[in-house]
Parts: C-alpha cells; structure tokens; sequence
C-alpha cells in the first residue's frame, strides 16, 4: 500500500509477535498508537504514565486539557470500568483524576494488571463517528463505518465494505448511513472532512489485510471536523486460533468439471432400481423419461438389466468414460461407491443421499470430502433433490420432471425450497435453463455454479436460495465477474445478528450475519430478494425487460389512485419520477381529457378509449427523454382487459422493431379477466401483475440495481 513503508510494516509485525508471545490476544491503548503511527491513523497525541507524576508532567507537556484513560490488558470496555475522565486541566484535575481511574480499575477486576494511565489530548467536539474492521466468518476481513460515540451500539446506523477498500469506496461508505447527511452539515453545522474520514476507513482497511491475525479493530470515537478525523480511541484484538485454508480450484479447473456437470455426455446412477417407490428408480425413470441423449448407466450389484438398459455392479465396470456419477444409495455406503468414482476417474458426483452433516454426521461427510479431493472429483450435495440441465434434456433427480427451457437458472440449498422454485417455474411456465440443488455443500457451491452461469449462453439470469456462504470471498469475485454479463439475485435466509453476541469490540458487535450481508452483496452487484416469492418474480421478470438508459420513469395511468401507489411504490425502489418539461407535458395533454392530469403521473382517466391509452404509450415509448414505463390499468367496458394487453403488446413490439427497447412494466386493477390480460402481456416483454401497484414497481427498480452494478447507468 502506498504511503505504508516495509519498515513501518515490519514494526507492526515484531509488535504483534510480542504480543502474541505473551499469550495477550488484546493490545494496549500505547500499543494501538504505535500501529496507528505506523499505518498513517491519525490519533491524539498521547503518553503513558505510571504514576501520578508522571501523568502531571505529561498533561503539561501536552498542554491544555487531557483526557486520562485506565491502560490495563485485562479491562477491555475502559468505560464501563470508570477507566476515564474527560476534559482536566491542571495539576490537581489530573491528580485527582489519576487516583480517581485506577480506584474505579481495582474495583472494577481486582486481578486486573494496571499499566499505568494513558495521558492524551483533548479532541475538540465535532461529529463522533465509529471506523472499525472485524473478521467475518463468511467474508473474512469487513471494514465498518457509522454513527460512533456512545449511541453508536442504538443507533446501529453502520455499513460495511470487503477490505482493503479502494478511495471511491471508503468515500461510498459516507453515503451509505442512514444519517449521510450528517456529515454533509446539517442546520448550519459544517461539513466533516470527508477527505480525511475516508483515509481512516482505508488505513484500518489495509492495516486489517496486511496482518490477518488482527481480528477486530475498533477506532472509537472517532471525532471528524472539518479540519480532519482523528480517532479519540484505539482498540485491537488479535485471533486466538487460525482458520483452517479452503480447498480452492481456478476458474479454469472450475468451468471444466461444471461443463461435464452440466453437459454431461454419460451418466452413471448408482442405486439405480427397478423397484417404484425407490429413489434409484425415479433418477432412472427422469434421465429416461425426460430424454437425456447421452449414455444412461444404471449401477447396482443385484440387478442385470433396469429400466431396458444393462446394469453394471461396480461403477468400475461401466465402459468408457462417465462423466457424472448420481448417488442414489444409503449415506452408509457412500464412501466406500465413491472411492470406486475416484478410481474410474469420474469428476462429478451428485450426492442425493441425506444423513450427513445435517444430521450431526460431520465425520462422515468429512470422510466423503477427503476422498473426492484425494482422486479429484468433486461433489454437489449431500442432502438433495439431485439437479436438472434443461437445455441438456436432462433430469437427474427424484422430483417431478421439468422440462421447460429458459434463460433462468435457479439454485437452492434446501430441498423444500428447491420444489418452490419448481412449481412455480411450472405455475408460470417461466423456461429455465437449469435447477440445481446444493444442500450440504460439501465442495460444489454458489461460486462455482457462478463461474459457470456466468459463461452459459442459455442462462441470461440467476437466481439464488441461500442459508450461507462458505466462502463469501470467493462469491463475490465470482458476482463481480457475472453481474456485467447478467443479473444474479439472492433470498439470502437467516436474518440473525447471532455472530455478533461474544463480540470483543464495538465494531464486531454491531457486525450481525444479516447486515454485513446486505452491505457487501449489494458491494457486489447482487440484488438481494426479500423474500421468496420475489426472488422468482426476479428471476422471470429480469430477462423479459430491457435494461434502461436513463433514470426518467413516467407513470401513465387510467385510475388517480393506483397512479399514487405506483409513485410511492417508485420513491421505495430508488427509483426516480421524471420531472415532466412544459413541452412534453403539452404533448400528453393533447390526448387526455380536460379533467385527467398531465404531469407524473399522468392521469387519463378511466373512461378514456383504447386510442388513448395508445397514443399516451407511443408518446412515452417515443420520446428519448423517457427511459421506462409504469402503465396502471382500470378494468373498464370501454377499454377491455385484453384490449389493453394486444394494444400495450403492439405498441411495445413495435418500437421494438424501429430499435426502440425501454422496460415496461404494468400494474392491472379488475375482474378476473386481468389475469389473462397479464399473463398475455408477460409472453410478450411487459412485466404485468394483476391486483398490486407493488409488485411491477419491485421488478423495475430490481432492474434498475441491475444496470447501476452492470455500469449501464451513469
């Protein structure tokens, strides 16, 4: 990093070491300053004393007034223990406050090993902010930034980025707090320097990468002004034990053994059956059934003949190569199969078997993992519903057959949710270009499913159930490297703040599970679903609409009403309401009545003709300065359902073919005919829901986060 010499690293690295070597896994508050010169952190001039002369001479050496703090390796929270004083100035305020502090210290943890007193210099008021690092279980090393002081615990107003951060991003993280503006001055304060704030967050960001040992930072308070930020108080606290490394593949490695996953030429079924009611039987029967070209190879050692097709008793007598082996067997039989995979030099074994780590099998799970390593294969599941490569024709699972082709690719770690997604793929005939169940990942996950989605011609949207991450890292280089090609959303379940309970920091106690995800998925691109039902909405919806332009969104409405729940339901999606100029507001009054309202939304009233709904369209369609649609539909005598749909339908295909893409999205209030209209208008590129001003919107804006990550939007 620039502006951290070798020399200043090295003296950090010695200093933790030390530490380290007497067993401490906190530093003190001299300690934290020392690392804090070194990295460039601007902190208060401070010293050290160890008796109450020295902490006078100290005070007088820094001048004005002092802050005095308890420097004790043994008391953490210096607050809670009266282990400070604030403000004294002169000979007998510090004496006082000296004796004061470590009084309030040996009441406080009587076994406490006392320093001394850390003198350090009184900070003028400004804004109190938190900067601080905490390593993540899921994303390792995570910078944090917010409201600090005392209140910084309530308020929870934090947000968190992936270290090291880059400058653009440190200054993000500014904007991203609910109370940004704060810091922009408010009511005539002035505005922090935010310059110098950002350079904290960066420092503690390089300084947490540079030494992984360093668990948790904390700079709290830190006071920003508009002459700089300097952190009032330093804390570190080193790792006890180190994580154990993951097994890692590169992306080539990776796009090798997912195409023969998931365009496989031969597959194997081990436990294949002819018995109905057995798992090995419904495999069999969807490979068949569901019309896999490829060579089908049913493995069991009591069988000669399953389902037509000759049956093997070892994998290892199947001939030619095999390149997926589907395991359709007792868990306690799995591994002694798998060596026999390993053997024959098959790369992918899909693992459908439950009783695992699930169950609390964590060894035998363990056992499969070694074993798949040790002969290079790798495993997707245990514990699920198998997958389905639809543009493959294949089915290798014991779920119901699915075989509508598309361009979503959908994926989930549970199985109940994993038939979700199937119904409603087949309630909505949304065309899926693969279904992919995950379950223990026990090596096979969302990374590697990324990398290969991201190459797929046939997937142009993925979608994403998950519980966790393994390696949070890893999926987010691999979200970086697909959201410029293709959106990805995610219903990450588990709204817990449970990682944060035996916290040692301010820092890590506000790092809760759920809100370091939503901070660095949204880092990376993602569009995180609320829920489940929208994740699928997402993933039907995205690659029916054409990415947009621009930022101006016009509602053109047939109802006042749902015109004002479509503009609210546009304010909640960061979306933006085109300010309509006096000429194109002159252009829509041309076609309305004298009683609808022009502006935006537009109103044209609900007994308007089809003409008037079309005119209204072709004019939002045409205009360059308009860069999407929200339409609201009354169900009307005048302008039927499915009149509206054809002319909508028309309209839109038509700019379509002069070169003219915008997303259109509609909301249909009515009698059941909506429904039809909807559906009509969905095959046919516009998004359209009946009975809800929210959902259509939600689409929209998901589109619009898409474009943003995907650098398509200035």
């Amino acid at each position: 990093m620039v502006g951290v010499e070798a020399r200043n690293r090295e003296a950090v690295r010695a200093l933790l070491a030390a530490v380290r070597a007497e067993g401490r896994d906190v530093l003190t508050a001299p300690e934290g300053k020392t690392i804090a010169d070194a990295y460039g952190i601007a902190v208060p001039g401070e010293a050290l004393a160890r008796d109450v002369d020295e902490a006078v001479a100290q005070a007088a050496r820094l001048g004005g007034r002092s802050v005095l703090k308890i420097v004790s390796r043994d008391i953490l929270h210096k607050t809670d223990a009266g282990g400070v004083v604030v403000g004294v100035e002169g000979a007998a305020e510090v004496r006082a406050a000296f004796h004061r502090i470590v009084e309030n210290a040996r009441a406080y943890a009587p076994e406490a090993r006392v320093a001394g007193v850390q003198v350090q210099q009184f900070l003028p008021p400004g804004q109190e902010v938190i900067v601080g690092a905490v390593t993540d279980p899921t994303f390792g090393k995570v910078v944090a930034f917010g409201l600090g002081g005392v209140l910084v615990e309530a308020l929870k107003d934090v947000t968190f980025r992936l270290a090291p951060v880059t400058a653009d991003e440190a200054m993000s993280m500014l904007d991203s707090i609910k109370a940004a503006e704060i810091l922009r001055g408010v009511r005539g304060a002035p505005a922090v320097d935010r310059w110098a704030l950002a350079e904290q967050i960066r420092r503690v960001s390089q300084l947490v990468s540079d030494f992984p040992e360093i668990t948790e930072v904390d700079l709290n308070p830190v006071i920003a002004t508009p002459e700089g930020a300097v952190a009032a108080d330093i804390r570190i606290l080193l790792a006890t034990e180190v994580a154990k490394p993951r097994r890692t593949y590169t992306r080539e490695e990776i796009l090798r053994s997912m195409r023969r996953l998931m365009q496989p030429r031969s597959v194997a079924v081990i436990g294949a059956s002819n018995e109905q009611g057995k798992i090995g039987n419904s495999v069999m029967r969807n490979l068949v059934d569901g019309g896999f070209s490829g060579e089908i190879h049913p493995v069991n050692p009591r069988a000669d003949d399953i389902q037509g097709r000759k049956a093997y008793k070892s994998v290892t007598d199947v001939p030619g190569e095999v390149d997926v082996a589907v395991f359709a067997i007792p868990a306690k039989f799995v591994a002694s199969a798998l060596e026999e995979v390993g053997r024959k030099g098959i790369p992918n074994a899909v693992l459908i078997p439950s009783g695992f780590a699930e169950t609390g099998e964590q060894a035998l799970q363990d056992e499969l993992v070694a074993i798949a390593e040790r002969h290079g294969v790798r495993l997707l599941g245990p514990n699920i519903y198998g997958y389905y490569s639809t543009w493959q024709d294949l089915c290798a699972t014991f779920c119901t057959p699915y075989d509508v082709k598309g361009p979503v690719a959908l994926t989930s770690q549970s199985g109940g949710i994993g038939m979700a997604i199937l119904g409603f793929a087949r309630s909505t005939r949304t065309g899926v270009s693969a279904i992919v169940g995950l379950g223990n990942k026990s090596d096979i996950d969302e990374d590697d499913l990324l990398t290969w989605f991201a190459e797929d011609p046939n997937t142009q949207c993925v979608a994403m159930h998950l519980e966790d991450l393994k390696d949070g890292r890893a999926f987010v280089e691999a979200a970086r490297a697909t959201v410029p090609k293709k959106p990805i959303v995610v219903l990450k379940a588990g709204r817990t703040s449970a990682g944060a309970r035996a916290a040692g920091s301010h820092t890590g106690a506000l790092a809760g599970d759920d809100a370091v995800y939503d901070d660095i998925l949204r880092q990376a691109g993602v569009i995180r679903a609320p829920g489940l039902n929208e994740m699928l909405e997402y993933a039907r919806a995205l690659p029916v609409l054409p990415a947009p332009r621009g930022d101006n969104v016009v509602v053109i409405t047939g109802a006042g009403g749902s015109g004002v729940l479509l503009s609210d339901a546009i304010v909640d999606n960061g979306l933006q309401l085109m300010e309509i100029p006096p000429d194109l507001d002159a252009a829509f009054k041309a076609f309305i009545p004298p009683f609808g309202a022009a502006g935006n939304p537009i109103d044209i009233t609900g007994g308007e003709p089809p003409a008037t709904y079309e005119a209204t369209i072709r004019l939002g369609m045409e205009d360059p300065r308009i860069h999407a649609l929200v339409l609201g539909y009354w169900h009307t005598i005048v302008t039927p359902p499915m009149v509206f749909a054809e002319l909508t339908a028309r309209v839109v295909e038509e700019f379509r073919a002069r070169g003219i893409e915008k997303p259109v999205v509609a909301s249909l209030a009515g009698d059941t005919e909506v429904e039809e209209a909807c559906a009509y208008l969905f095959e046919r590129g516009v998004v359209a829901y009946a009975y809800t001003t929210e959902k259509p919107v939600a689409v929209l804006g998901a589109k619009y986060r898409w474009a943003r990550a995907a650098g398509l939007l200035t």
